[in-house]
């Protein structure tokens, strides 16, 4: 079900190699189709993918929607879908940008109003969610339009720069590197660490599982549904404005279309990651690596001199083929149980 069993194993029990593979198939499956494609890469264009300099291109980029599919991996497992990420970004940096560079307030100030406000976005799409049993998928469609009207009227359409300059600190935190590695990568790998942490090693992230597998047995349980969900809808809220910081700061500029363009890229890491469509089963490690995979296939077309118009089309097939899978493998699991065999 998880990257952790829920079900407790004596600690001198050794786990079989069948076991291993239903345990981590998801992760070392993308692991593969990882490695897999590197080779490919490789072969098409192996000036660029033997180069350095590209991988430190991935490793600023793609953190930048990567740390919002982690956090989205959560909503999903518990069988929910968030599509106003990519406003949130925008609303959240917005309001950072109104206290910082238009109130003239120092910028941790600002940025805990952002990374508020981003809360209150993923609070109030958890509530309008879990507390009215509204579809997730069209609520935040709307919430979409909400928040990125919201965002408009407040900056009147209007951008702010970001320059090194005005923000010095920020630029250290978020953009430069740290001895030779970009620190936005090391930013995805720290909270890669606590997520997986809080998704494995936590109550919570057990409620998690339970709730997207079977809510009403969850509940039975004595498990807050509403407050599972909920929470992990504002972990997407308080993570997407990261993010919106992240790629402000790394263009050095405020722009109100900010999160735009980053919602297919997002989706994809999450089911190509291995979690599932139907919620219960999931996994942050396999959307990391996902997430990597989904930052190379642009670059990777444009060097095998592939027409880059065939990136939607390949990021189409992704989530096309990884949800059919899911399906396939899903549906082979509960016939097995119910037959035994």
């Amino acid at each position: 079900m998880s990257e952790s069993a829920l079900s407790a194993k004596p600690a001198n029990n050794r786990v079989s190699p069948p076991s291993l593979l239903r345990r981590y198939g998801s992760q070392l499956g993308i692991v593969g189709v990882g490695f897999v494609m590197w080779l490919a890469f490789v072969a098409a264009a192996p000036a660029v993918f033997t180069n350095i300099d590209i991988y430190k291109a991935f490793a600023q980029t793609t953190p930048q929607f990567g740390i919002i599919a982690l956090s989205l991996t959560f909503v999903v497992i518990t069988g929910e879908i968030d599509l106003s990420f990519p406003s949130i970004m925008a609303l959240g940096t917005a309001v950072f940008c109104l206290v910082t560079a238009y109130a003239g307030i120092p910028w941790p100030i600002g940025l805990v109003a952002g990374l508020a406000t981003g809360a209150v976005c993923g609070l109030l799409n958890g509530l309008l969610v879990a507390k009215l049993n509204i579809p997730s998928l069209v609520i935040t469609i709307g919430t979409s339009f909400l928040f990125r009207g919201l965002e408009l009227v407040l900056m009147n359409g209007t951008g702010v720069p970001l320059t090194a300059d005005e923000y010095p600190a920020l630029h250290t935190l978020l953009r430069e590197n740290l001895l030779g590695v970009p620190v936005q990568s090391l930013w995805m790998v720290a909270i890669l660490i606590v997520l997986w942490a809080l998704l494995n090693r936590t109550r919570f992230g057990a409620h998690v599982f339970l709730v997207g597998d079977n809510p009403t047995s969850a509940r039975l349980m004595g498990i807050d549904v509403v407050s599972v969900k909920t929470r992990a809808f504002i972990l997407v809220g308080v993570t997407s404005v990261f993010c919106g910081l992240l790629t402000s700061i790394y263009g050095y500029y405020f722009w109100p279309t900010t999160g735009d363009g980053f919602l297919l890229n997002t989706i994809a890491s999450v089911f190509l990651g291995g979690t599932s469509v139907f919620g219960g089963t999931g996994s942050v490690v396999g959307t990391f690596v996902a997430s990597y995979i989904i930052g190379a296939i642009n670059a990777g077309i444009v060097s095998a001199g592939i027409n880059a118009f065939y990136t939607q089309l390949c990021f189409g097939l992704v989530i096309v083929i990884s949800v059919v899978l899911q399906t396939i493998i899903e549906r082979r699991i509960r016939r097995q149980s119910i037959t035994g065999r």
